[in-house]
């Protein structure tokens, strides 16, 4: 007669988990977070809260002789008033390094988000379960990545041989710090493993942490000071297109504003190579200021579309645009390397610029799609990781 293995459930603790500052207990079990607790304290806004939640980046890590694994989730699904469901959030199951397998949890909470009221509606659902079975009898290490844009709780890990930690001493990888908006958060990439700084990172040989934050690259203290506390080899810093978005600040504030980011991420990083990375091509805030809005004719109709609503003649009094942005990082970049040698300055144009814009228009304006994911971080980690010295950047402004 067939019998099943036996399965061993092993707790869900943070020496399984990479990609994450923090671990939430949950009464379902833990919530990975990508702002630590202190920086969650200090901040009031619902869209940051919803972004640092969603686990990009964030992924479970063990060594195990397993063929099966089982992974209980509850995921929060988010849905638009008068637009397409979403799709399910996407698992990936990578076994030494390899894909090997892509899931979704079904069901779960919902959050019912009304953009032209500014409200939501949270209804609680119940943990569904990932599996992945066929796997090689023999000691591998297994990443599952946890979707991209999608908060999910972990409830509980079984497989049918034991799992260990993967110990320190065999990773023995750098690590990539990376902070950014939407785009690095990986909106519209296909997967969790092909946003570009995912897929960068692969390429790169590194392990990423990402602190793309969507619509919250606002130069907040809290994420800097997260990001000083946090042990790295590189840093990264993506820096515009949410200050033009919010149309949070005019030129007076930013630049101030940038420098006290930098120095206070120096305050624990003083020697680490920091590269600023100035925003990709955008046509409709090149010259434009924000704010950015949602045109909901074309929401109506079922499809995504954002629109400029400042005007270029407002420049002259201080208003951000893309242009103004890049200008003026490349300067402090310039001023700030004469006693920072490990300061560096990359345009994001050399990622996706104005001929890429022809080729691979932005669906919706704003955020690439899962092609530019791609070139993204193809490109990226051709321009800035080095192969002679794995510690260092090696973009060049």
């Amino acid at each position: 007669m067939h019998t099943e293995p036996a399965r061993t459930t092993t707790p869900i603790t943070a020496d399984l988990i990479r990609g994450a500052l923090d671990l939430e207990q949950t009464p379902h079990g833990v919530l990975p977070h990508r702002l630590p607790a202190q920086a969650r304290a200090q901040n009031t806004d619902p869209q940051l809260a919803m972004a640092e939640a969603q686990p990009s980046g964030v992924r479970l890590v063990f060594r195990t002789r397993a063929t099966s694994v089982e992974l209980d989730a509850l995921p929060t699904k988010r849905t638009y008033v008068g637009a397409p469901p979403r799709p399910d959030g996407v698992y990936d199951l990578l076994v030494d390094g390899r894909q090997a397998g892509r899931g979704s949890v079904t069901g779960g909470n919902t959050m019912t988000i009304d953009m032209a009221a500014g409200t939501a509606e949270h209804r609680p659902g119940t943990p569904g379960t990932l599996r992945f079975t066929g796997l090689p009898d023999t000691m591998k290490t297994i990443e599952i990545w946890l979707p991209h844009n999608e908060t999910t709780e972990l409830v509980a890990l079984r497989t049918d041989a034991p799992v260990e930690p993967v110990q320190d001493h065999d990773r023995n990888r750098v690590v990539w710090l990376h902070h950014g908006s939407s785009i690095s958060h990986g909106s519209d990439a296909a997967s969790p493993t092909t946003t570009w700084p995912a897929l960068a990172a692969s390429l790169g040989g590194v392990e990423l942490i990402n602190l793309g934050l969507a619509g919250s690259a606002l130069l907040d203290p809290f994420t800097a000071r997260a990001m000083r506390d946090t042990p790295a080899d590189l840093i990264s810093v993506k820096i515009g297109i949410n200050l033009v978005n919010t149309d949070l600040m005019r030129l007076r504030a930013f630049t101030p504003a940038v420098h006290g980011f930098l120095d206070t991420i120096r305050e624990g990083h003083p020697t680490t190579p920091l590269l600023v990375i100035s925003p990709l091509h955008c046509p409709m805030h090149e010259d434009t200021p924000g704010p950015t809005a949602l045109d909901f004719t074309t929401l109506s109709a079922g499809r995504l579309r954002f629109q400029p609503m400042g005007d270029p003649a407002e420049v002259t009094a201080g208003k951000l645009t893309l242009n103004v942005i890049r200008e003026e990082l490349s300067r402090i970049v310039k001023q700030r390397s004469a006693d920072d040698p490990n300061l560096h300055h990359l345009d994001g144009r050399a990622l996706y610029g104005e001929s890429d814009s022809a080729e691979l228009p932005l669906p919706d304006q704003l955020h690439p799609d899962a092609a530019t994911h791609r070139r993204m971080g193809e490109r990226f980690a051709e321009l800035a990781f080095t192969t002679t010295e794995p510690r260092s950047w090696n973009a060049k402004d």
